[in-house]
């Protein structure tokens, strides 16, 4: 059981920590257009890019996939990015009503990128381990369990910003987005490959 919550931990903090705000940047881009009403969608969302996430780390963990890190590094931040330039040239469009739509598959490719972000740390982690799987499986428990913490995060500010203070949902979208734009640029700058 112990094993359990190492993993699990592992997959929590990945999200949480403030040092590695990547993920937490890409949730909030992720999640800041949609409303509580639209929790199911969300949600979807939310355990599409744990699965490109844990995907990725498999095909890692067992040597199928070798990508180079610093590609990664850089593609982490653009898909950062371009998330939240969709927000702010949709945010007047926005319905939140569609079911599986772009979102949904671009969702699950950024999972993918993300993942990859992490895989050469978990690989050492797991290394002595005969099973890679469960140790894999829980990491995804604890990386869900973030991702819907920071989710929850987002939603509740929106629905006091929104229901409180009045503040206009596009407005909210623009704001939230701008910000992570002003965040991530440096990372792209930073990270770019060539």
């Amino acid at each position: 059981m112990s094993q359990f919550w190492l993993y699990f931990k592992l997959g929590l903090t990945h999200v949480l920590d403030i040092h590695a705000y990547d993920h937490i940047l890409f949730l909030i881009a992720l999640t800041v257009p949609y409303s509580f009403g639209h929790w199911k969608k969300v949600l979807w969302l939310v355990t599409i890019f744990t699965l490109g996430h844990s995907f990725s780390l498999v095909m890692s963990a067992y040597g199928l996939v070798k990508v180079s890190s610093a590609l990664v590094e850089f593609l982490i931040p653009v898909t950062i990015m371009v998330t939240a330039l969709f927000n702010i040239f949709t945010a007047t469009r926005r319905s939140g009503v569609e079911k599986f739509g772009p979102a949904f598959f671009v969702t699950l490719f950024f999972g993918l990128i993300h993942g990859l972000g992490f895989s050469t740390y978990f690989k050492g982690i797991i290394a002595g381990e005969e099973n890679k799987f469960l140790p894999l499986l829980e990491f995804a428990l604890g990386i869900e369990t973030a991702q819907v913490i920071v989710v929850l995060v987002v939603l509740i500010l929106g629905f006091i910003l929104s229901t409180i203070f009045r503040f206009n949902r596009r407005d909210w979208i623009m704001v939230i987005s701008a910000i992570v734009i002003g965040v991530v640029l440096p990372m792209l700058i930073e990270n770019y490959p060539y």
